[in-house]
């Protein structure tokens, strides 16, 4: 009985080998095209980013590109004014040429942009009465060099300020905690010239949640819980806000550590 048994383990662990060898699939260059689907002309400096590598890259004066890839792997294309679009990577992609891809153009409704917050009358007296109050108090402890939003005066938010400077770790753990594998992405996210300069130019976070593959809500969470103000977040552009979290989680792990 001991005998059948061993082998039963034996086999359930060279079929368990052969079926993770077999999921695992090899890291290609893979070589396609960007048109536009209204023209089919190819489209120059359109930003491809393999979501799974973590790595990009943008398209050439033909529309073309290459990037390490592995079927089953999702690219990701963005471009100002298009629709952005994930692709999965198929074996057929490798194996023939001439692979393209279509981005769809959107259609923009401008409307009126409003510069000026605040209708001003000239008169100063009346100005300052009109401006609006900011309820956003900031709390500050002794011995500290820094100060905390608390958002309200309340004693729910002092309870907030203490419980991030008195017990960072527990907080960011459930931050962070939930989602390791994307958290750990982030080093690669910012070695990469390509996603920088990419993420450089956009504020909609669109890209950091498909990269991190987190909720915009995720993200605010993140940093209010990081002490960063209400206008940074709602200013920053999108590798600020890379750069943030990144801050905020190399802070996690060094609390976690301990």
């Amino acid at each position: 009985m001991k005998r059948v048994l061993l082998t039963f383990l034996l086999c359930s662990a060279y079929f368990g080998f052969s079926q993770d060898d077999t999921d695992a699939q090899p890291v290609q260059e893979l070589n396609a095209k960007v048109i536009n689907a209204q023209d089919g002309f190819p489209m120059v400096s359109v930003h491809v980013i393999n979501l799974n590598k973590v790595v990009g890259t943008i398209t050439d004066q033909q529309g073309e590109f290459t990037i390490p890839a592995a079927v089953n792997d999702t690219l990701y294309f963005t471009f100002l004014g298009f629709k952005s679009e994930k692709v999965r990577v198929t074996s057929d992609m490798f194996k023939f040429e001439g692979t393209e891809i279509a981005l769809t153009e959107l259609a923009y409704a401008l409307e009126e942009v409003i510069v000026r917050p605040y209708q001003l009358t000239g008169y100063l007296e009346i100005d300052v009465k009109n401006l609006p109050i900011n309820n956003a108090y900031q709390y500050s402890i002794s011995g500290l060099q820094r100060s905390y939003e608390g958002g309200s005066k309340s004693p729910s938010a002092v309870t907030k300020v203490l419980g991030a400077i008195l017990n960072p770790a527990d907080l960011l753990r459930n931050l962070f905690g939930k989602k390791p594998k994307q958290m750990r992405k982030l080093q690669q996210m910012k070695q990469d010239d390509d996603i920088r300069d990419l993420l450089a130019s956009k504020f909609d976070r669109e890209t950091l949640t498909e990269l991190l593959q987190l909720e915009k809500v995720d993200i605010e969470d993140i940093l209010n819980n990081c002490n960063y103000s209400r206008s940074f977040i709602n200013t920053a552009n999108d590798l600020q806000i890379l750069d943030a979290i990144s801050s905020c989680y190399e802070e996690y792990r060094v609390l976690n550590r301990r």
